[in-house]
């Protein structure tokens, strides 16, 4: 099954995981919006496309404002005449622990993930509605908005606020026949690349050789082209079916995650006071608190960075 026909814009396309997601929907068949704010990596990324035979144009502006998001969906119906797929990529980090973080260190990453996805969301949907024709809304998540990673406030918050509105838009959007889902890519990035746990499976990529089993495998780290066949698939008429899901993708693992559920619930005649909670805390809620963090096993000793 092609996209033979469709037309996507692809936030954040300029390079790494964007762009292959861009790269993967125009080798489908799809005709591609590249967004970046690097005007020379846009065009570059552009006439990639290009001499694949795909189509493509670009946009250089940063995700955030409505006018940004209003030039994306301009350059769509434009150029090609149409708009069916909208994958929101953008995003930038300012990483540092709470007590440090700026307002504008918070700020800028909210704007750019969670303002970004909201506005160019909002305006591919008005489109698509009008139209009358559905469409696919693909949003780019991370592990971090699912449980968090330390010195990453911002970013965790943003995160977990896409997949928030990714599920209200799936009941929102039902009845038009428009899909909105989240995928949480664990790949080797520019931001991956500077964790030394990571170092042996980014290493090899770079090297142009296979990653080792013990990252693809056990841990679903991979290459950005490990996630981007999911991108295409959800852009796609097989995935109509599919939507309000989280799911997670990397190397050779593909993983559908849970949506919030109560892990224990208990009742108290004449509810909980403090007094009850003190009595029943130990024995009826402690063994149901839930873990934070993402949790690693430990480096096989050959993947371990030599000691400095």
């Amino acid at each position: 099954m092609s996209l033979d026909g469709k037309v996507a814009i692809v936030t954040g396309s300029g390079r790494g995981l964007g762009l292959a997601y861009a790269q993967e929907l125009a080798r489908r068949g799809a005709s591609v919006v590249v967004n970046d704010v690097d005007a020379d990596a846009t065009a570059d990324a552009v006439a990639a496309i290009q001499a694949s035979g795909g189509r493509a144009v670009a946009v250089v502006a940063p995700v955030g404002p409505t006018e940004t998001a209003k030039q994306l969906v301009g350059a769509a119906v434009e150029h090609f005449g149409r708009l069916d797929i909208l994958v929101t990529n953008a995003g930038v980090l300012r990483d540092t622990v709470l007590w440090k973080m700026t307002d504008d260190d918070f700020d800028t990453v909210v704007n750019v993930h969670l303002r970004g996805t909201f506005t160019t969301v909002r305006e591919a949907v008005l489109h698509m509605r009008q139209a009358g024709e559905g469409g696919r809304i693909i949003c780019i998540g991370s592990p971090t908005g699912q449980r968090g990673t330390f010195g990453q406030t911002n970013y965790a918050a943003a995160k977990a606020g896409i997949v928030g509105m990714v599920r209200t838009w799936a009941l929102e959007l039902k009845r038009a026949g428009i899909t909105a889902n989240t995928v949480v890519p664990v790949a080797a990035t520019a931001m991956t690349a500077t964790v030394p746990y990571f170092a042996a499976a980014v290493q090899a990529e770079a090297n142009g050789e296979p990653m080792p089993a013990f990252f693809r495998h056990d841990l679903g780290f991979g290459t950005a082209d490990d996630v981007a066949g999911l991108i295409a698939f959800l852009g796609s008429d097989a995935a109509a079916s599919v939507t309000g899901q989280v799911i997670g993708i990397g190397g050779d693992r593909m993983q559908i995650w849970t949506h919030p559920e109560a892990a224990l619930t208990a009742y108290h005649e004449g509810g909980w006071s403090y007094d009850a909670l003190v009595r029943a805390w130990p024995t009826q809620f402690a063994g149901a608190l839930q873990s934070v963090g993402e949790r690693f096993p430990e480096l096989p000793a050959e993947f371990k960075p030599a000691a400095s």
